[in-house]
């Protein structure tokens, strides 16, 4: 059982950091769509400098308050802080900007079917032994 607690846990671990990098990419990509500093988007926000720094660092993780407070400083919903990127690039698109989209878009998409299919292996391994 030791065991199972271990995997589950190093399981949950690389799950919620890569809800942390996921958070922390987009906070930085709509507060630089804003022209915003660190400063200033914690300064509107309400939020300490470096608490800001340490959520775009994806070393710390955020109340369900402090996603509300930056998505409306952001002008945002909230949902679009935790929203993987998508690929929506046009057939025949060219050149490096259109290429790293598609790429990000890949990556995102099989990110989410590899964390789909991790929780999905530890719900079985775990009903499996909860059945012994």
């Amino acid at each position: 059982m030791t065991k199972l607690r271990s995997t589950l846990a190093k399981l949950a671990d690389k799950e919620e950091q890569a809800l942390r990098d996921l958070l922390s990419a987009n906070i930085k990509k709509y507060r630089h769509r804003r022209n915003l500093s660190q400063f200033s988007l914690a300064a509107k926000a309400d939020l300490s400098t470096n608490f800001l720094a340490d959520i775009e660092a994806g070393s710390t993780w955020v109340s369900s308050l402090t996603l509300i407070k930056l998505a409306k400083t952001l002008e945002i919903e909230v949902y679009e802080l935790l929203k993987p990127e998508t690929a929506d690039v046009p057939e025949g698109s060219e050149g490096e900007e259109g290429r790293m989209k598609a790429v990000m878009g890949r990556f995102s998409m099989d990110l989410t079917a590899v964390l789909k299919d991790s929780v999905e292996k530890a719900v079985e391994h775990v009903r499996k032994e909860y059945e012994k």
